[in-house]
């Protein structure tokens, strides 16, 4: 799966995903791109969005993307907080199809 972190997601994370083609949004030159634009952007080479941010599914159609996305809901956005979440992230990633949205917790 090729996988594009979110800019406010630490870059450490894409460590934690091993077995998949992980991106930064820091690493494709995006940073500052608005999430409409940055999901068009991101449609043509990455399978799945990875972000915290928890309004992006009422902000964005996100149906109309050929990308999934998921949002990661966690106390804070850094590692520790994130490191529960990676199995459920795994499993989701698995399972996860363009244009959908999952919320972890």
């Amino acid at each position: 799966m090729r996988i594009l972190l979110d800019e406010c997601l630490p870059k450490r994370l894409k460590h934690e995903l091993p077995e998949h083609t992980v991106w930064t949004v820091q690493e494709r030159k995006w940073s500052g791109i608005k999430n409409g634009k940055l999901l068009l952007l991101a449609e043509v080479d990455f399978d799945v969005f990875v972000t915290v941010d928890q309004n992006m599914s009422y902000q964005q159609d996100l149906a109309k993307f050929r990308i999934a996305v998921v949002a990661l809901s966690a106390p804070t956005n850094r590692l520790q907080s994130l490191k529960p979440l990676i199995p459920e992230l795994l499993k989701t990633l698995s399972i996860i199809a363009a244009g959908e949205f999952v919320r972890i917790k």
